[in-house]
């Protein structure tokens, strides 16, 4: 046995030491989905009228904010866009959903169906279906239409589902939950935002706690314990979909559906210097992560960097 690869058996083995035991964290994430789950349809008051004057969306959060071309708008104007954007940024929840519950399935297909780890990735994929209805309600109670993404996007994740590795999956479902939920955790206090969008927000930050905890440990594990060529297939996947994930993250049929020219209204967000860093902002949390398990390097940090949420 060479030098080098007596270095390399021990850093794996300290790096397994660091891991916490997958089997607990799936015990306390059952003990916290059996105390603290919610059902939207009971939860929420879905026959309540929208109140005047409250926004569906925090303004500083909206695309267009602090542009030029928001400044021109009235503000009917800006909370018909803001309302609007809620619906596409729900229906992209809608889709990243779809997607992380058909990983999940394929991440338990061949692990042993009586432990707390399948266990508890059933019951995330329950979550995950009452959050795709409760976002499909919210965006008919918003009288705004659902925003799908492209066909050319909608078939590139058609490709991911298929041939992603299990750490490109989890890397995946972190870029998807993470910045939402950051943009949520800002939402749901908010006493500007309608009373139906911050129970929304709220019941799925508290949840999706749970599902963020379980993507990270176990993309910890996975970028310890999978082979090299899979950790680095990991990097590059990853950093494509935060690219695809920066563009799609807003449909640009909202700004016509509000009376903006499509083109002006892209450009000056993709110019915007406070919409770049809400997005990084939003992402920090996540980047920082990655950066420590070892996703954001080589090719895959310069698509990272490329997307616009990496400063």
């Amino acid at each position: 046995m060479t030098t080098v690869t007596t270095h390399r058996d021990a850093m794996l083995r300290d790096a397994l030491g660091l891991l916490k035991d997958r089997e607990q964290v799936a015990e306390r994430l059952l003990e916290s989905s059996a105390k603290h789950s919610f059902d939207p349809d009971q939860e929420l008051d879905w026959a309540a009228p929208a109140e005047d004057g409250k926004w569906y969306w925090p303004p500083e959060l909206v695309s267009l904010y602090d542009t030029p071309l928001w400044r021109k708008m009235s503000e009917e104007q800006q909370m018909q866009l803001a309302r609007h954007e809620a619906a596409s940024l729900a229906s992209l929840g809608i889709w990243f959903e779809i997607i992380l519950m058909q990983l999940l399935v394929r991440h338990i297909y061949d692990k042993s169906l009586t432990s707390q780890h399948v266990r508890y990735a059933l019951t995330e994929i329950a979550d995950e279906c009452r959050h795709s209805m409760m976002f499909a309600r919210m965006i008919e109670h918003g009288g705004a239409p659902a925003y799908p993404v492209s066909k050319l996007n909608h078939n590139l994740a058609r490709i991911l589902k298929t041939v992603s590795t299990t750490p490109g999956s989890f890397a995946c479902t972190l870029l998807g939950e993470e910045i939402l939920d950051w943009m949520q955790r800002l939402t749901f206090p908010d006493e500007r935002v309608q009373p139906l969008v911050r129970g929304v927000t709220r019941i799925h930050v508290i949840e999706e706690a749970r599902h963020v905890r379980y993507a990270r440990e176990e993309l910890r594990r996975q970028m310890v314990t999978a082979p090299r060529w899979e950790q680095e297939l990991t990097r590059i996947s990853c950093g494509e979909a935060a690219r695809v994930f920066s563009v799609a993250f807003v449909n640009p049929q909202v700004y016509e559906n509000v009376g903006l020219d499509r083109r002006e209204a892209v450009a000056q967000v993709r110019a915007s210097g406070h919409r770049r860093e809400v997005m990084q902002s939003g992402a920090k949390r996540l980047t920082d992560f990655l950066d420590d398990i070892g996703v954001l390097r080589g090719v895959g940090r310069r698509l990272w960097k490329s997307s616009g949420l990496l400063a």
